[in-house]
């Protein structure tokens, strides 16, 4: 037996339109900053501003795989992928961590160099496209906002724009500072900054993608909270078979094997009650219910409600 709740789905739909709507608004603002950046960084010497540059292009490569993620996504389920292809953007969304973490690992290796080997940095082209690169990537920050909560793949660029705005401020700092004093070594100390401030919050948005990837219980989801609320229905004894997991962000999925007192007759009527229960409290979209009384009688049933 299978139930749908087609205005649910809708509402799906329509966040995810403006998600990408929104990713593409935002990916023309990077990509075509990230040539000014690049062009400006090499003529002016700084590794601060290179360093901007390479987190804007991480930007863009994160924002144009989150599209082809979202792209992909709505395929429609087939005979070899039954869930679909949802998870593609969790894929996305891994991808865009690790090369966070390796922009970060180039630029603290590049950074050490610079102590070693310092150079002259012109501070004012570098303070001038640093002050354009702020503004761009508040631009994109204000577009990604809204999406972030609602998309991990959305939420994996809203990080990335969101760390190159802090250091797009960094090197506003740095010029300013290089221009006034003539200290070159600051160039470097604030790319070394950039690199240690976007580590640990790379990690963290990878350990919630990885965990989706191993089919972990989503963090806003505790397993004894839900375990509590079905066996506080009045025709349920015990529940075992207990598994919840995230096709992708906001696409959770439960099943589970329940032990009624009631006959058979009262199968339908319970299930239902579980479904809806499970849908309204915490959110799942997918749920696979097995019902089961003292005599051995069993009766299965899935509940689609994305």
């Amino acid at each position: 037996m299978t139930s749908g709740h087609q205005g649910h789905g809708h509402a799906h739909a329509t966040v995810r339109d403006g998600n990408e709507r929104r990713l593409v608004l935002a990916l023309a603002l990077t990509a075509a900053f990230l040539v000014v950046e690049v062009v400006a960084g090499l003529l002016s010497n700084s590794l601060a501003l290179i360093s901007d540059a390479a987190h804007m292009f991480t930007d863009s490569a994160g924002l144009a795989v989150a599209l082809v993620a979202i792209q992909i996504a709505k395929r429609p389920a087939d005979r070899k992928r039954t869930f679909g292809y949802f998870r593609f953007e969790i894929l996305a969304a891994t991808f865009n961590a690790v090369l966070l973490f390796l922009v970060a690992i180039y630029i603290l290796v590049e950074a050490f160099r610079r102590f070693v080997d310092s150079a002259e940095v012109q501070s004012i082209p570098m303070f001038m496209v640093a002050c354009v690169g702020l503004a761009v990537n508040f631009v994109a920050l204000k577009l990604l906002a809204q999406g972030k909560d609602e998309s991990l793949n959305v939420k994996g660029a809203y990080l990335e724009v969101w760390s190159d705005l802090i250091s797009s401020a960094g090197v506003i700092a740095a010029a300013t500072i290089i221009y006034i004093s003539g200290w070159n070594w600051i160039d470097p100390l604030v790319a070394v900054a950039i690199g240690l401030w976007v580590v640990p919050r790379t990690w963290a948005f990878l350990k919630e993608s990885v965990n989706i990837l191993l089919q972990g219980v989503p963090d806003e989801l505790k397993l004894d909270e839900i375990e509590a609320a079905l066996l506080a229905d009045h025709n349920v004894e015990s529940v075992h078979g207990l598994h919840v997991w995230a096709l992708t962000s906001g696409k959770n999925v439960l099943s589970a094997h329940i032990v009624t007192g009631a006959d058979a007759s009262g199968f339908v009527e319970l299930r239902k009650r579980i479904e809806t229960m499970l849908h309204d409290r915490f959110d799942f979209t997918h749920t696979t219910i097995q019902i089961e009384d003292k005599s051995g009688h069993e009766d299965r049933s899935e509940s689609d409600v994305s």
